[in-house]
């Protein structure tokens, strides 16, 4: 029988289930804390607009920004407020309903961020 080169506890009766990365209980575990800290990108965030899936209607994409999600889901509010329309922060990317590229940059800039227009 061979051993897996991850092989190890993945049970105790003291912690319960074990992480098989850091070998920790799973509600001790440091794995997902340390995968979301790190900045993902190279630091320029992208400001595109999409209607692929979403009936022809237009929405502004902000993508690249390294924040935590937290930081991430009030920036998504402050731009929406910015544009006076709806939106939604999913899987580190800001959506906000409408063509408000323009405005998105603006308010971007002024937050310090390096924003570009990406996309057609």
């Amino acid at each position: 029988m061979a051993s897996s080169s991850k092989g190890g506890l993945v049970y105790s009766t003291d912690g319960g289930r074990m992480c098989p990365e850091c070998r920790q209980a799973l509600a001790a575990c440091i794995c997902k804390s340390v995968a979301q800290t790190l900045p993902a990108g190279d630091g320029v965030v992208r400001v595109m607009r999409e209607t692929k899936g979403r009936g022809g209607k237009s929405v502004t994409i902000v993508r690249g920004l390294a924040l935590d999600p937290l930081a991430l889901a009030s920036l998504g509010k402050q731009l929406r407020a910015a544009c006076g329309s709806g939106g939604t922060v999913k899987d580190g990317v800001i959506e906000v309903q409408g063509d408000h590229c323009e405005r998105v940059i603006e308010a971007l800039v002024k937050h310090g961020h390096r924003a570009k227009r990406a996309g057609g």
